[in-house]
């Protein structure tokens, strides 16, 4: 197995953690002279806060790790495409690379719906490697999203039901 698919797999771990609490499973690592030194995961339901994305958890505990705010040498393994928001980081964390295991066309920010990671006029440039373990990586999110889409129908179902005993009563 190649470092690349190694370090993924550690990425889709920790996006399992996220998604045995309910969060969309989103993991990421990064990786520093070629060891794991922070482990990241979406909690953004859990903290009941918009920042909680697993890749900016990710960089607050390497920051901290390493001492520094500047992240150079680093390369982050993220089990989806960053959003704007955590690609912005990257680019602020001065991160040399990003690995993704797969896109997203509704929100991804390192080449589907723009490249906030390569904007010539910033003065830094994040190189970006896609589709490490792609498949796994999809399959992990269309199955939390259909569980969730059928947990939804059921609840649906199941006030529709309480509300028509509660009419049937009076």
């Amino acid at each position: 197995m190649t470092d690349q698919k190694r370090f993924m797999k550690e990425a889709i771990r920790q996006a399992k953690k996220a998604e045995a609490l309910e969060e969309v499973p989103i993991g990421c690592v990064i990786v520093y002279e070629g060891k794991i030194i922070a482990r990241g995961y979406n909690r953004r339901n859990t903290d009941r806060n918009t920042l909680s994305h697993a890749e900016l958890n990710a960089i607050r505990k390497a920051s901290k790790k390493l001492g520094d705010w500047r992240l150079e040498g680093c390369t982050m393994y993220v089990t989806l495409e960053p959003c704007q928001m955590c690609s912005g980081a990257l680019v602020q964390s001065r991160i040399d690379e990003v690995v993704i295991g797969c896109m997203n066309a509704k929100a991804g920010c390192a080449g589907s719906v723009m490249n906030l990671l390569q904007v010539e006029g910033f003065n830094h440039q994040v190189k970006i490697t896609q589709g490490v373990l792609e498949e796994e990586c999809s399959t992990m999110l269309s199955d939390f999203f259909k569980r969730l889409r059928e947990k939804k129908k059921q609840e649906k179902a199941t006030r529709k039901l309480e509300q028509e005993r509660l009419e049937a009563k009076e």
